[in-house]
């Protein structure tokens, strides 16, 4: 076998924190994909304490500011932009490069609310990565031209593809429990459609962010609802588990470009999601159904027409895997390659 040629080394800052039962993240999923192609990549922080974690992100800066070439930041609206606020400002005073990967669908607020801040951070950045049209658009608008659009990747060997034909009345949730993306809705979903579909089912699959995990076991049980909360699941578990449903459904109020949803579409799961942030980007009337947000009515109707439309089953089914195709590393792998 020929051997690889030698790459730059790679510092990745972000969330890694699959091992402490939460969703595999982007960092772990991208740096391991780099790895294969022979660039050497260390990664922090596994720290679930968010103040530990912006003190390991920094002292791994420091540490290895001899070693790595290229610092690579996983960035996010919230309070986690400051981890990529503070390490960028510390990459500068080592004049190294630092890209930006862009997450979650309020960058667009912060854009507007901090311009300041996000100029010192985005401005002076190598490269901001938007794996969404979405943001692209957003960092274009607010007059950033320092960008590249590379979309989230997925292995798509890794997804048995099963054609769905028809869809009976079970339900799969896979997303964080946080009240961002509204999983109460799913539940008042199922409640609605429980007297059209008596043999209804919804499983819940994700790690419990938040107090939102609480309201809906309190609303599954005063209204006896037929749904399983599984928890967190290791990939692999879910992409199995996932064989025995026939609809996915995506809740959420804010969102950029989610990769369950795009997993699910690469399983062959018709899915019906909000069409907040980057979805409406992402996806189009031919490849999935999109509702109005926190809309109980939109979306119980359109599970309902799923469920009575065979054809379009198959079809969002069929198009949806054909979709996300090109979302495959073998695919994406060279725009990575081009930048580093």
């Amino acid at each position: 076998m020929e051997k690889k040629e030698k790459r730059k080394n790679i510092l990745y800052l972000g969330n890694k924190l699959a091992q402490k039962n939460r969703n595999l993240t982007h960092l772990e999923t991208l740096s391991k994909d780099l790895e294969k192609e022979a660039y050497q990549v260390k990664t922090f922080s596994n720290q679930i304490n968010p103040v530990l974690r912006l003190l390991q992100m920094l002292w791994a800066n420091l540490s290895l500011r001899n070693w790595y070439e290229v610092l690579l930041i996983d960035t996010y609206s919230t309070s986690a932009f400051w981890y990529a606020y503070l390490n960028a400002r510390l990459a500068r005073l080592f004049n190294k490069k630092y890209i930006c990967i862009l997450h979650g669908g309020n960058l667009p607020k912060r854009l507007n609310n901090s311009p300041k801040l996000c100029k010192k951070l985005f401005g002076k950045a190598y490269l901001n990565i938007a794996p969404s049209h979405y943001l692209l658009e957003a960092f274009q608008e607010a007059g950033y031209t320092n960008l590249k659009y590379i979309p989230n990747t997925i292995e798509i060997g890794k997804y048995p593809f099963q054609l769905r034909k028809k869809a009976t009345p079970k339900l799969l949730y896979v997303r964080s429990f946080a009240h961002i993306y509204n999983p109460i809705l799913a539940l008042k979903v199922l409640q609605n459609l429980r007297d059209d579909f008596p043999d209804i089912q919804l499983s819940m699959v994700g790690p419990f962010k938040d107090e939102s995990i609480n309201q809906c076991k309190a609303f599954a049980e005063i209204h006896d609802l037929p749904v399983s909360f599984t928890g967190g699941m290791p990939k692999e578990k879910w992409l199995n588990y996932a064989k025995d449903f026939d609809i996915f459904i995506n809740t959420t109020n804010v969102d950029n470009t989610p990769v369950s949803v795009i997993e699910a579409m690469a399983l062959g799961l018709p899915v019906v999601t909000t069409n907040v942030g980057g979805i409406p980007y992402l996806l189009d009337e031919d490849e999935a159904m999109l509702v109005p947000p926190d809309n109980v009515d939109a979306m119980s109707e359109a599970i309902k027409t799923l469920i009575q439309s065979p054809s379009l089953v198959e079809k969002l089914s069929l198009q949806g895997r054909q979709k996300v195709e090109a979302f495959d590393w073998q695919t994406v792998k060279q725009k990575w390659i081009e930048i580093l």
